[in-house]
């Protein structure tokens, strides 16, 4: 069943259940009135025949002079006087050879000087029936009987019950057709959206959009979305086609490499030296190789939602050790420890020494001979910052948003040599940056080009 049916559907009902209980208490209303003023009239026709009564010398109904209760009657209203016994001394022309039904438990009330009210039948039709005692110097001599025919209500009744049904059941044909079309216009444009997204997906084209121009409602804002996160997928697919291709190239490198190399022992074995100078070789791209394998397994870890083990670090502690670390690493690069502050942070020392000494060893290969590399720690209100910064040729600002993207290279940026013959994998920055996020924190770059570079990262402080 589609959504347009339920709704109709729901809408209808609610819609049927609202007009039934509005007919249903319009016609209780109604019938309760009407009743009272049958009642009323009934009392109203009763007094008039009570006052009509004129008494003579005795106590005996024989001896009251009753008027002609013709004089009362009207079509559908009959009047009748018993005596105390029950039996009919008057009655009106227009119930011909019928009479008033004279109940005994009523009868029996009225001589007790009470009046009552019931409904019984007369001539196959109902009637409302008003019986109470008639009373001459305060003792009851008779009965006054007026009655009713309630032919006219019923009629009046039935009249309304036609119409409310035939009310009822037209309305909602009318709005049955009404909503269904007002939820086909107000679902039409979701279906213009699953057509595109079908479409998008068959085509297996992210590059599509809705381009939604209704009212910014909660359609629009659902087309809105969906831009949004088609935009989103299709950076993440790019995104996703470049790590392959920038991962399937790293990997082919080295492999290539091992392979020319491998091809060369085969066919120059006896010579000491090109052996030894292949096998070194193999061994360099190997490592390379084992590291950037390592890189590419950590960030699908990371990407998988690796969680870390978080203790207390001293980051003052942990800042002297990677300084130590990459005094060994400089080479003809001065290595300095600039502002020293204290800092306790919640972190993995380990994941967080990996952070510090890839900024260091990135500083170290663009910083030119005689450059600097200063590393300092500075504790900033609920932040403890540590920076490594260099005085190498600078990134460029239009380069600057996309330093931390895995395999992103800087054009015209090339590493000098190193002579412990390491190389980069290009996916130490971005390693970088999920670790620091990782631990609640943000790693941020300025540069200025030829006046070189600070990486900066922002850790949450502990408090003791």
């Amino acid at each position: 069943m589609s959504i347009r049916l339920r709704l109709t559907l729901w809408q209808i009902g609610l819609l049927a259940l609202s007009l039934v209980a509005f007919a249903l208490l319009s016609y209780s209303l109604l019938a309760r009135n009407l009743a009272a003023e049958v009642d009323e009239a009934l009392q109203a026709r009763a007094r008039q025949v009570l006052e009509s009564v004129a008494p003579d010398e005795g106590f005996l109904i024989e001896q009251v002079t009753i008027p002609p209760v013709d004089e009362f009657a009207s079509p559908g209203v009959y009047v009748q006087v018993t005596d105390p016994q029950g039996r009919v001394i008057a009655r009106s022309n227009n119930l011909g050879d019928q009479q008033l039904p004279v109940d005994p438990t009523i009868l029996e009330a009225n001589l007790r000087g009470q009046s009552a009210i019931l409904t019984t039948t007369v001539r196959g039709e109902r009637v409302r029936l008003h019986s109470l005692p008639l009373k001459i110097q305060g003792r009851v001599v008779g009965v006054v009987q007026v009655g009713r025919s309630l032919h006219p209500v019923e009629e009046t009744l039935r009249r309304l019950r036609i119409i409310l049904a035939l009310g009822i059941l037209g309305v909602l044909v009318l709005a049955s057709g009404v909503s269904w079309l007002l939820i086909w216009a107000g679902l039409r444009p979701i279906d213009r959206i699953t057509q595109v997204a079908r479409r998008i997906g068959r085509a297996e084209d992210l590059s599509q959009r809705l381009n939604y121009q209704g009212p910014d409602d909660e359609i629009g804002r659902l087309a809105a979305t969906f831009d949004e996160m088609l935009e989103r997928l299709e950076r993440v697919f790019q995104a996703q086609r470049r790590f392959v291709a920038d991962a399937s190239h790293a990997l082919r490198t080295p492999l290539t490499a091992i392979r020319g190399n491998v091809e060369l022992l085969l066919q120059q074995w006896d010579d000491p030296a090109t052996r030894e100078e292949s096998l070194q070789a193999i061994r360099r791209e190997m490592e390379r190789l084992s590291r950037l394998v390592s890189d590419l397994l950590l960030l699908a870890q990371a990407d998988a939602g690796q969680t870390l083990e978080l203790r207390l670090v001293e980051m003052d502690t942990l800042l002297l050790e990677v300084y130590q670390q990459a005094r060994l690493l400089a080479e003809d690069v001065t290595v300095a420890l600039g502002h020293e502050d204290q800092g306790l942070v919640r972190g993995d020392p380990d994941r967080l020494k990996e952070v510090l000494l890839n900024l260091v060893d990135n500083a170290l290969k663009y910083t030119p001979p005689g450059g600097r590399v200063t590393l300092s720690l500075y504790r900033n209100g609920p932040w403890v910052q540590v920076a490594v910064a260099d005085t190498g040729p600078g990134i460029p600002p239009e380069d600057l948003p996309h330093i931390f993207e895995r395999f992103y290279r800087v054009k015209g940026l090339r590493p000098r040599t190193r002579g412990d013959g390491r190389s980069g994998t290009g996916l130490g920055l971005a390693i970088a940056k999920w670790i620091v996020e990782a631990h609640g924190g943000q790693i941020t770059v300025e540069s200025r080009v030829g006046r070189g570079s600070t990486f900066t990262v922002w850790l949450p402080a502990v408090r003791l």
